[in-house]
C-alpha cells in the first residue's frame, strides 16, 4: 500500500518512518509536517492508499483535513489525545493509535488496512494499469516478460513496448501475483511463463531483439527452482 505521513510533531513522524520501513507491505511516498503541504501532493503520478494522519497540527487539523477529502483513502489517526477518536471514526477511519506508538500496535492497524485494502480494490485477475506520460495502459499479466530495477525507477518489459513507473522492486513484488511472477535477483522479476530456458545460473527470455539474459540470485535459486514445475530426475 502507498502511503504518506501527516504529522507536526518531528519526532512522531520519524517513529512512523521507521515503522513503515519495517514493514513489507507499505510504502512510503512521502511525510509531511502539515495538512496544507499533503493535500497539494494528492496531483503526484502514485495514488495514496493509506495515510497516518495527526489531529492537532497548525493551520488545518487533521479532522479539517478529512473535510476536503472527496474520495479519501483509508486513515489511520496517530494522536496524543483520545478524545478525538469519536470524531475520528465518523469519518470511518480504519485504526486510532495513541502517541507513544509501539511497533506491535502500529503492524495490527496496518494488517487490518491490509483486508480492508484487498476488499475494497478487488483488482482484476490478470492484468495491471502502467502509467505512461499522461494516459495509464492496461498490460495483461501473460504481456509482461519482466521487471527491472533502474535506481528509483522499475521498467516493465513487454515483447513489444516498455515502461518506466517510480516505485521499488519491494513494493512491484507485493503488487504482482505469486503465481505468476517470481523474484530471481535484487533487481529483476520474471513472468514463469515468459522463460524460455534456464542454464547455470541464468534464465533467457524470448524477445523481439532476440533474447534476454537475466541472471538468477543466488538467495533466489531454491524459489526459482519451487515455482516452475521442474520434472529431472
Amino acid at each position: 500500500m502507498n502511503c504518506i505521513i501527516i504529522d507536526d510533531d518531528q519526532m512522531s513522524r520519524r517513529v512512523i518512518e521507521e515503522f513503515v520501513e519495517r514493514t513489507d507491505q507499505l510504502h512510503l511516498l512521502s511525510s509531511y509536517e502539515n495538512a496544507v503541504d499533503a493535500i497539494n501532493a494528492f496531483g503526484s503520478d502514485e495514488d495514496i492508499d493509506l495515510i497516518f494522519l495527526d489531529i492537532e497540527m497548525p493551520e488545518m487539523s487533521g479532522i479539517d483535513f478529512l473535510e476536503t477529502l472527496q474520495n479519501p483513502p483509508q486513515i489511520i489517526i496517530v494522536s496524543s489525545k483520545e478524545k478525538y477518536a469519536l470524531d475520528a471514526f465518523n469519518y470511518d477511519v480504519t485504526d486510532y493509535l495513541l502517541k507513544p506508538v509501539n511497533y506491535s500496535r502500529f503492524f495490527k492497524a496496518v494488517n487490518k488496512a491490509g483486508e480492508r485494502f484487498k476488499n475494497k480494490v478487488d483488482p482484476r485477475e490478470d492484468e495491471i494499469f502502467i502509467k505512461k506520460n499522461s494516459a495509464l495502459v492496461r498490460l495483461k499479466y501473460k504481456d509482461i516478460l519482466w521487471v527491472e530495477a533502474l535506481e528509483n525507477y522499475v521498467i516493465f518489459n513487454t515483447f513489444e513496448d516498455k515502461y518506466t513507473i517510480h516505485f521499488t522492486m519491494k513494493a512491484i513484488e507485493q503488487k504482482l501475483p505469486s503465481g505468476i511472477f517470481t523474484r530471481v535477483h535484487r533487481s529483476y522479476i520474471v513472468n514463469i511463463s515468459s522463460i524460455n530456458f534456464i542454464e547455470d545460473n541464468a534464465i533467457v527470455i524470448k524477445t523481439k531483439d532476440g533474447g534476454k539474459t537475466i541472471p538468477i540470485g543466488k538467495s533466489y535459486k531454491d524459489k526459482l527452482m519451487g515455482d516452475i514445475n521442474l520434472m529431472v530426475k
